[in-house]
């Protein structure tokens, strides 16, 4: 997916389960999205997830993720691996620096885990828990800094998929409706739902025929049986202080 020049653009910082939906409807709704991942999500733990909606028998959360990171890809974000050292506010740009590269964005959206230290240049409000350090948002991932948005663990979301995966996908949605990006819902409709009642297509949604509809269902089946046809061949990464002890 393409971006006009002057779209919006965003820097989400972590490419776990919350920043990559984050950037899944920031990157939908025409955003310059940027994913700056500096590892495998914690989800990869997971021996096997069974508490996502749609899975009756549970999935590999290794393929979960995989088949995530595509959509994302598919939406038009970039991904990108580094560790973000620092965020900081300059010329009224978001700086994200690694040790390798520097992203700049009209947003940030930090999604890691409770390791906030790469905020320290902004007073953010911080709620400290024993070892976790997370940072006070409102009800829609806003911190006090304007154009700045924390989801996710860091927010203090419950340590669950589906939560924080709802979480990322909310935050994502208000920098949308927090920008001057026209914007309704993202929604894929059946043709004439809207246009059938004389009303134009809202900003955000699109209108498709039963051709394109077939189209894309027929893809979605293939991907998803490619996507289950063997078993993920990566194991489960194991807790540092185990592999520690080996």
């Amino acid at each position: 997916m393409s971006h006009p020049e002057d779209a919006p653009s965003v820097i989400v910082v972590g490419g776990g389960v919350a920043g990559l939906n984050a950037a899944l409807y920031t990157a939908r709704a025409g955003f310059e999205t940027t994913v700056v991942n500096a590892g495998e999500s914690i989800l990869r733990r997971n021996g096997h997830l069974e508490n996502v909606p749609g899975f009756p028998g549970g999935v590999n959360p290794r393929t979960f993720l995989d088949l995530l990171d595509e959509q994302v890809a598919d939406a038009g974000a970039a991904r990108v691996t580094g560790e973000v050292t620092t965020l900081d506010e300059l010329d009224g740009q978001f700086v994200a620096e690694t040790d390798e590269a520097v992203y700049e964005g009209d947003y940030a959206i930090a999604a890691t885990k409770s390791n906030p230290g790469y905020l320290d240049a902004f007073d953010l409000a911080l709620d400290r828990q024993g070892s976790k350090t997370y940072v006070d948002v409102d009800e829609r991932g806003r911190t006090g800094v304007d154009g700045l948005y924390v989801a996710g663990r860091l927010a203090a979301e419950p340590h669950q998929t589906t939560v924080v995966a709802g979480h990322g996908a909310k935050v994502g949605l208000t920098v949308v409706e927090d920008s001057e990006v026209p914007y309704y819902h993202d929604w894929v409709a059946p043709e004439g739902y809207f246009t059938g009642r004389g009303r134009e297509v809202p900003p955000g949604v699109e209108e498709i025929d039963e051709a394109e509809r077939e189209a894309r269902e027929r893809d979605s089946m293939e991907r998803m049986r490619a996507a289950f046809a063997e078993r993920h061949p990566d194991e489960p990464t194991m807790h540092p202080s185990v592999a520690d002890d080996e």
